[in-house]
């Protein structure tokens, strides 16, 4: 017969272990509200007022200082997971070179390029190259003099 304790122990080791089971939800970028992004006018709105009701944008455009971009991004994760992209919201909001509003655009995951950095291979164009290619196919060249001026 267990005691109290013993069932009590057995328990919160019980609850432990399926914690680390949890997925876990996690919002990471601006907070974009409907009404916030909604009282924004092309034409009415200039950088100072956006700004002020959204904040600083996450980035800028690259190739257009009045291109102002906030990306708001929710992930799961479970356990040692990588974290999975549940719902991304992108809020572009493009200014006149005066500084005023002259469009405000929403874009989601469609847009967006998945980027796998940890590849073996680095993709090429042109022929391919077979093993002995690769490894007969610079004999003569190395150390050769060029006859070319």
């Amino acid at each position: 017969m267990k005691t109290a304790f013993e069932k009590v122990m057995i328990i919160a080791a019980a609850a432990l272990l399926t914690s680390g089971c949890a997925t876990v939800r996690a919002h990471k970028g601006a907070v974009l509200d409907e009404q916030s992004v909604n009282s924004i006018q092309a034409g009415v709105d200039n950088k100072a007022s956006v700004e002020k009701v959204l904040g600083r944008p996450s980035f800028v455009g690259q190739f257009n200082a009045n291109d102002w971009y906030y990306v708001s991004r929710d992930t799961s994760q479970l356990v040692f997971r990588n974290p999975q992209v549940k719902r991304q919201l992108t809020l572009i909001v493009r200014f006149d070179p005066a500084g005023n509003v002259s469009t405000v655009d929403w874009s989601g995951r469609e847009l967006a390029l998945n980027l796998d950095p940890a590849s073996r291979r680095t993709p090429t164009l042109g022929r391919k190259r077979g093993f002995f290619e690769e490894f007969f196919g610079n004999i003569g060249t190395v150390g050769s003099v060029s006859t070319r001026q």
